[in-house]
């Protein structure tokens, strides 16, 4: 009897496929990926000057080199009205790429986006904001790690659904915030699971009541925070006036914080 062909080919392209995105065929079997720590910043290879806003569309490997602003984008400060280093069309795809200082704006994607394994040393003005106008957009943030960011990390402008996991953030104001006055408003919604939350910080999630959004923590590690001065879930009453936005309560509940004190860790 003829032994029967065995795939090798096929299993060494899908385990190579995997090792890229930093996973495992044991982690895909088990549903689970190793989290990422802040202790395991990666090493950039190589270095590439940016003094004006690259357009990404399609998918684009950096293969973990590192971006950092010059010029216009070199200032280092916050200012509201700077520009992104890297501004993706919608449906583009961003992966290995490490944005140093000075950072500008971050990222900016125009619509849905998908962005692997992504690392910001020193947050600018933020590290990434989302601007898609449908309830359709699908914002996915898998792998990477953000630290130095006085303000945000991730601001939601725009409409539809924001996935963020296996992530490390470190030395931030809030991780992820729904924008409380924008101009134009809409329900926005949050999902956060398998994050590393290295103290200091002030909120994880920002999220709008009035306006139907929701945020839900899953395997939520926060490092570092004896105190636990660190709010998962802050709520707020938005507007599209341009005002600081009052506060609303924190905490879980099950329709805007979504969360169980067993989804949050303290180590």
């Amino acid at each position: 009897m003829t032994s029967p062909v065995r795939p090798r080919a096929r299993r060494r392209a899908v385990t190579g496929t995997l090792a890229a995105l930093g996973l495992s065929v044991g982690m895909i079997m088990t549903g689970m990926a190793s989290p990422v720590s802040a202790a395991t910043w990666p090493t950039p290879n190589g270095s590439q000057g940016v003094s004006s806003t690259i357009p990404v569309s399609g998918t684009k490997d950096y293969g973990m080199k590192r971006l950092y602003g010059t010029g216009d984008l070199g200032s280092g400060g916050q200012d509201e009205d700077q520009g992104p280093i890297l501004e993706l069309a919608d449906g583009a795809v961003l992966k290995n790429v490490i944005l140093g200082a000075p950072a500008a704006d971050g990222v900016h994607c125009k619509g849905s986006c998908t962005l692997q394994n992504v690392w910001w040393e020193d947050v600018g003005e933020d590290a990434a904001t989302f601007k898609g106008s449908s309830s359709s957009s699908v914002y996915t943030i898998s792998g990477g790690g953000a630290k130095e960011a006085s303000d945000k990390v991730f601001q939601f402008n725009g409409a539809g659904t924001l996935n963020i996991s296996n992530f490390a953030v470190k030395n931030f104001g809030t991780f992820v915030r729904s924008c409380g006055n924008c101009s134009k408003q809409y329900k926005r919604t949050i999902n956060l699971n398998t994050i590393e939350v290295n103290w200091k910080g002030g909120k994880i999630a920002g999220i709008n009541t009035n306006y139907g959004d929701s945020a839900t923590l899953r395997n939520i590690k926060i490092v570092g925070d004896t105190s636990k001065k660190i709010v998962p879930c802050q709520k707020y009453i938005g507007n599209n006036t341009g005002a600081e936005p009052p506060t609303n309560g924190s905490g879980p509940d099950s329709t805007y914080c979504k969360y169980a004190t067993s989804d949050i860790k303290y180590s």
